[in-house]
């Protein structure tokens, strides 16, 4: 698979060890880090446009971030964390979200709960 030069950078760099992309603006374009492994990635406070169809994501940490019409279906995104994220549009068809934490996050004006998920 053909991946542009900005995905493919941080799945480099994830390889390489590095877990920290906090704040960083991923949405001049559509990234697609589909069937990926990002687990425990750290993506606090970044804006992102992205396809995660299917992309491991355990543990990853998306607080406070801007995730607003991104996929995650069949995402694994146990233990994940998108609190205080703003998820307007983002799709979760199929994602595990066993132990995932949406606490503060929004969708349309609700503001979620401790142990409320996205439908």
């Amino acid at each position: 698979m053909s991946r542009d030069s900005k995905t493919q950078e941080i799945l480099d760099r994830y390889a390489a060890g590095d877990r920290d992309f906090r704040d960083f603006d991923l949405d001049d374009r559509f990234y697609d880090f589909s069937d990926s492994d990002l687990r425990g990635a750290i993506f606090t406070g970044s804006f992102i446009l992205a396809s995660f169809r299917n992309a491991d994501l355990r543990d990853a940490d998306f607080t406070d971030c801007n995730v607003k019409t991104c996929d995650f279906s069949g995402a694994r995104l146990a233990h994940a964390t998108f609190s205080g994220s703003a998820l307007d549009a983002a799709i979760f068809d199929g994602a595990d979200l066993n132990g995932a934490s949406f606490q503060e996050a929004s969708a349309q004006g609700h503001v979620f709960t401790k142990g409320e998920f996205p439908r």
